[in-house]
């Protein structure tokens, strides 16, 4: 690459993630392909940030990037808002309104939380996927060129076996397909998250790039993030926001954020057993001894309780 010009926007996202680097040759060969492209991993890992930079680093890059999420729009509205309709398809229906893939011509069609389609469209968009073929509310067959990029949770095969997800669809979506795993499986990454996400902020609020308190640093990379990428950003913009103009150095200097710790994360977590055997004595306590009762306060048997309570050594 030239070293002139600046990186492709897959590697200028996933920079400083070595984790995430890795599949970065990877992700460039399925960002030049035409197939489906379908993005796993739990809410506020970056799937959506991926999803539209493979689309930036593809062929279609200067094709639009339509993006639809079919949990937020109610399942008797979504065929006409994917499809759209032609006028006199439904009651109200005045004039042509084009659909999310007619929109999308040329260009990407993303769909994100794609486990939420209503069941009675995925037929339809089964055939979309697989023949390119599709109809407007109300309208003649026609051809479609699109692209597909899907973000799905990944408890979608779970949701397969409970028959509210169509396997061949799932098959169809998932020709190329990637997890993006959450923070606490890769710890290495969140140095350069950190430092990337501070020069993001700097950027954003026209300042110069806040730094971290060592005593921040030090908690925020121990720290397990289960919101993930989104729950670390907004620390740091919820920091930033609050801290005083120009930091301890004055106006202009950066600001040194020190954001608190969420409750428990500047200490280390007990044993399971040590945990287990304090929530028995603090029920036992509050019935005064009725075991019945702080079993019912548990969620257990009064038989389990008496077992925990012998494993234990809880008189």
């Amino acid at each position: 690459m030239d070293p002139g010009r600046p990186p492709p926007p897959l590697a200028r996202l996933l920079a400083g993630q070595p984790a995430l680097e890795r599949q970065l040759p990877a992700l460039e060969k399925a960002a030049a392909s035409a197939a489906p492209l379908l993005l796993v991993g739990e809410a506020g890992t970056g799937r959506t940030a991926l999803a539209r930079a493979l689309h930036a680093s593809s062929p279609r890059a200067a094709g639009p990037l339509v993006e639809l999420d079919p949990g937020s729009i109610p399942a008797s509205l979504f065929e006409s808002e994917l499809f759209g309709y032609r006028p006199g398809a439904f009651t109200g229906a005045l004039q042509a309104t084009p659909g999310r893939v007619e929109r999308a011509a040329g260009g990407s069609l993303l769909l994100d939380h794609v486990e939420e389609l209503p069941l009675a469209v995925q037929p339809k968009l089964l055939r979309l996927v697989a023949e390119g073929a599709y109809a407007p509310l109300g309208g003649r067959e026609r051809r479609s060129d699109v692209r597909f990029l899907s973000i799905a949770a990944e408890d979608l095969p779970e949701r397969m076996r409970r028959g509210a997800f169509r396997e061949d669809l799932f098959y169809r979506l998932e020709v190329l397909a990637f997890r993006v795993p959450p923070l606490r499986e890769r710890p290495g990454d969140l140095p350069g998250l950190i430092d990337r996400l501070l020069a993001d902020l700097g950027e954003r609020f026209g300042r110069p790039a806040p730094a971290l308190s060592g005593r921040a640093r030090e908690w925020m990379l121990r720290h397990p993030w289960p919101g993930n990428l989104r729950q670390l950003k907004n620390t740091l913009e919820r920091a930033l926001v609050l801290a005083e103009p120009g930091g301890a150095g004055g106006a202009g200097e950066p600001a040194v954020l020190d954001p608190e710790p969420p409750a428990g994360a500047d200490r280390p977590p007990r044993r399971l057993e040590e945990a287990e055997a304090e929530e028995i004595r603090r029920a036992l306590a509050y019935t005064r001894g009725h075991q019945s009762e702080a079993a019912r306060l548990l969620g257990i048997s009064r038989k389990a309780l008496w077992a925990k309570r012998k494993r234990l050594g809880i008189p």
